[in-house]
């Protein structure tokens, strides 16, 4: 047995036997063939081919039927690049030509059609780069014999375990036989541990070399509230895990029992705790554990569940209307495309950057792609039919930016009115203060928008100059880091004076632990995964609002994020006159 350390990046307890995934390109090797193999080497390929194009097929009609087309999709540009006879034709050729075995032709076509479209002068075909990678990783895997199998022909459970997954990953394989995973990269604020949580899988990042200390079907058990895995568990270790997998099932029913309960502070202020969205099937959470509206919709994550294709004007409006509903009497809180950085942008950005994440992303696509977020636009407007939408904008950076927003967004309801498209235009605009500039003009902006959502995950990579994503880092990444503290407070106090709303829909929202700081500090919306809203109720209807401002007002002198987190749980572990007072 062998217990490894690593990242807690979603919760929950997870057994099962492993399956390993490579997604860096493997070494390929050349070996020459003779002239009378040439035709069988062929056929080989072919089958390869062909198998490939079934179990790609295969795998989108299963998430068809799961999650819907718009989940789908994301396996059409790779099927559309296998029926392509251009790139067949070349392999083939190579074969042929060469007398080269399958895998090295697969490698070379690929590495070829790169280099062509690099020089291309069209940035949209040189972007194809990306997925023709994904499909030469493909067929190699399967002529090598990797992939003739399915996870669901594996007994029993399944945990992923992979140098790296992205979110489209995370998305495929939640909805196999996968009840966790471990990568060796990423962190906690990662959008694939988003998606890990919004399925409700465990997942531990951040362990190195994993995949080579195990092999398929090794039995393993994945903490995700430790961040630890069990290599080889003991039969007594495996029985101690099974235990808490049943206690934690168990804390959730308990939980659930507080859906019909107000976040009510024990001196009796309210809180509101609204839910994160990502994934369409998240919607019915809001009600079943309670959430008190929609904080945040995160509508990138419907075009990369699309990708390569655009949503189109009616699918945005099919999803809005959902949300606007589920979220009713409350609000539904959907944030324009936060596209750009490591998400998948190709097909709007029509760019390559150096540095993606300070590059062209957020509002600074919104108002450079105006053709493209006019759709998501004009859905807006006509979902707010259905229930309170409010419109928010990510990555605001400058005045100027909103400004010009909302320009773009008087042409598009005028456009709207000539074509008698029914509509409703009285929608509250908000931005993400989440980036350092923002939230030192936090005075100004709060004259131009009617509400601010403090999105934490990037406002401390970006003070605290931490990618969010290297676990190389991952201890720098502190959310309790005076400076962040300061700037918060800042914001919460300048959105107090101009009388806006302002919520809180990071993931510090999601941690019971900082609830009294949170609160504390003038906040009274936070928003979350909809699962953890029971979690952060409980704790928060044991607080006392009149204890929390001393808390704080020492917490904002403390010159380390340790000096803090220290300060927090002596708060939590005395709760002194909070015993005394009636729910």
């Amino acid at each position: 047995m062998r217990e490894l350390r690593g990242l807690s990046m979603a919760g929950g307890v997870a057994i099962g036997r492993a399956v390993c995934i490579q997604t860096r390109v493997a070494e390929v090797y050349r070996f020459p063939l003779a002239e009378e193999d040439v035709a069988a080497e062929i056929e080989r390929f072919e089958q390869a081919l062909r198998l490939t194009k079934l179990e790609l097929g295969r795998m989108r009609g299963k998430v068809d039927q799961d999650l819907g087309d718009e989940l789908a999709g994301i396996f059409d540009a790779h099927l559309l690049l296998l029926q392509d006879g251009t790139f067949t034709g070349r392999v083939i050729d190579q074969i042929r030509g060469d007398k080269v075995n399958a895998e090295w032709a697969v490698h070379r076509t690929v590495e070829e059609l790169e280099a062509r479209f690099a020089r291309l002068d069209d940035a949209y075909l040189r972007e194809r780069n990306e997925d023709l990678r994904d499909v030469g990783r493909q067929l190699i895997r399967v002529l090598r014999g990797v992939s003739h199998h399915q996870l669901s022909e594996i007994a029993g459970d399944v945990i992923v375990v992979a140098d790296d997954l992205t979110p489209s990953d995370a998305v495929r394989l939640g909805r196999e036989a996968v009840v966790g995973f471990v990568v060796e990269t990423g962190g906690r604020t990662s959008h694939t541990a988003i998606i890990a949580r919004s399925l409700n899988i465990p997942l531990v990042g951040g362990i190195g070399g994993i995949t080579q200390l195990l092999t398929d079907q090794d039995l393993i058990i994945v903490d995700g509230e430790a961040g630890a895995i069990i290599l080889h568990p003991e039969p007594e270790v495996l029985a101690d895990y099974r235990a808490r997998q049943r206690d934690l099932a168990r804390r959730e029913r308990e939980m659930l029992a507080t859906c019909e309960l107000q976040a009510r502070t024990r001196d009796g202020v309210k809180i509101e705790l609204m839910a994160n969205i990502d994934l369409p099937e998240e919607i019915d959470d809001v009600s079943r554990y309670g959430a008190a509206g929609i904080g945040l919709y995160r509508s990138e994550f419907l075009y990369i569940e699309r990708s390569p294709d655009l949503p189109s004007e009616e699918e945005h409006l099919a999803v809005y209307r959902r949300l606007a509903e589920a979220a009713a009497p409350y609000p539904a809180i959907i944030r324009t495309y936060d596209l750009g950085g490591r998400k998948l942008a190709r097909e709007v950005m029509h760019t390559h950057e150096d540095n993606p994440v300070l590059g062209l992303r957020g509002i600074r696509l919104t108002l450079a792609r105006p053709e493209v977020f006019r759709t998501q636009l004009r859905a807006l407007f006509r979902a707010a039919l259905y229930g309170d939408v409010w419109i928010l904008l990510p990555m605001v950076s400058t005045f100027d930016e909103v400004r010009r927003f909302r320009t773009f967004a008087a042409e598009v309801t005028a456009e709207m009115r000539r074509e008698e498209v029914l509509f409703r235009e009285d929608l509250k605009l908000g931005i993400m203060i989440e980036v350092p500039a923002a939230a030192l003009i936090a005075d100004l902006l709060a004259r131009e928008v009617d509400f601010f959502a403090i999105g934490t995950n990037d406002l401390i990579q970006y003070s605290l100059a931490v990618d969010r994503n290297n676990e190389h880092v991952a201890d720098l990444y502190q959310p309790l880091h005076p400076a962040i503290l300061r700037m918060m407070k800042s914001v919460i106090r300048e959105a107090a004076a101009a009388r806006i709303d302002i919520s809180l829909c990071g993931e510090m929202a999601s941690d019971p632990r900082y609830a009294p700081l949170l609160i504390g500090l003038g906040l009274r919306r936070l928003s979350m995964s909809p699962r953890l809203v029971p979690m952060v109720k409980t704790r928060i209807r044991e607080l006392v609002v009149g204890e929390l401002e001393g808390m704080v007002d020492r917490c904002l002198t403390f010159r380390t994020a340790g000096e803090v987190e220290h300060c927090l749980e002596e708060f939590l572990a005395v709760p002194a006159s909070r015993q005394e007072l009636s729910p």
